[in-house]
């Protein structure tokens, strides 16, 4: 991760509401199947593979349940990784995941180390692209494969008013880019055999769902637990969210590159 990665505050209140939306152990959409589709088509029998940003340890778990020798999952933020661990236990994955609390900076880990690095919506929070896909590609073993899932921009400069306004509401510290400062990011850090794939038409319509769902169908459980007003603030940033979706200024995009062996 790169000097400039942003911390972020995810509370128990803020944790409760996004497992209860994109399911257990996810703080991103999607769930295990918008895993498989990061990952489809690579073999992870025996990888040792290095999950950025891992959050609550969803994808990690995922990634170890593919037959992975061992996944790496790191996180900058401390309070999520006991979270991971005792899910890792749970599921019974515990003897092929490790967790980590990093510090913003280089990635602590000699080159060579890993075979696949993926990362599942989290490089928003990093705003020099290029020193991240630098660092990545030193960490890949020759022939290694980086394939990750981020928040992109549909635009270049600075954002609409309805895409300041989401982001205010969001409140954290998101450095979003376009697919093409992405691109070239991974080609000159040395990246080749480049895709990128579009989902901004899977996520206008999956956002609708998980609107539903936060209003209707988890709306009383998370009200007991947590404040009602912090729920109906959520609410209000997923109508933000789905208004700048649909103009086409934020992008999931899925994107991969490999490591000349």
């Amino acid at each position: 991760m790169t000097d400039t990665e942003n911390t972020l505050a995810y509370d128990d209140a803020m944790t409760e509401l996004l497992a209860g939306v994109w399911g257990e152990g996810y703080m991103s959409p999607g769930g295990d199947t918008e895993v498989a589709r990061v990952v489809d088509g690579l073999d992870l029998t025996g990888k040792r593979i290095l999950d950025i940003g891992s959050g609550m340890g969803g994808a990690t778990l995922y990634l170890a349940g593919q037959g992975a020798a061992e996944v790496v999952g790191i996180d900058v933020e401390a309070e999520l990784q006991p979270k991971s661990e005792a899910l890792a236990q749970r599921r019974g994955l515990a003897d092929r995941c490790t967790f980590m609390t990093v510090e913003p900076g280089p990635l602590p880990f000699e080159p060579k180390s890993f075979d696949v690095v993926f990362s599942k919506d989290s490089i928003i929070h990093i705003a020099d692209k290029l020193a991240l896909c630098t660092d990545i590609f030193r960490v890949l073993k020759p022939g290694g494969v980086f394939s990750a899932s981020d928040w992109l921009s549909g635009y270049e400069g600075e954002p609409s008013l309805e895409m300041a306004a989401y982001i205010e509401a969001e409140g954290l510290g998101f450095e979003l880019a376009s697919a093409a400062t992405y691109e070239r990011a991974m080609n000159d850090a040395g990246f080749v055999d480049i895709r990128i794939e579009d989902r901004n038409a899977w996520y206008r319509e999956e956002a609708r769902r998980e609107r539903a769902v936060l209003a209707d169908e988890i709306y009383d459980k998370l009200a007991a637990s947590v404040d009602p007003d912090f729920v109906d603030h959520e609410i209000g940033v997923w109508d933000k969210m789905i208004v700048v979706l649909d103009q086409g200024q934020l992008r999931p995009t899925l994107m991969r590159g490999h490591k000349p062996t």
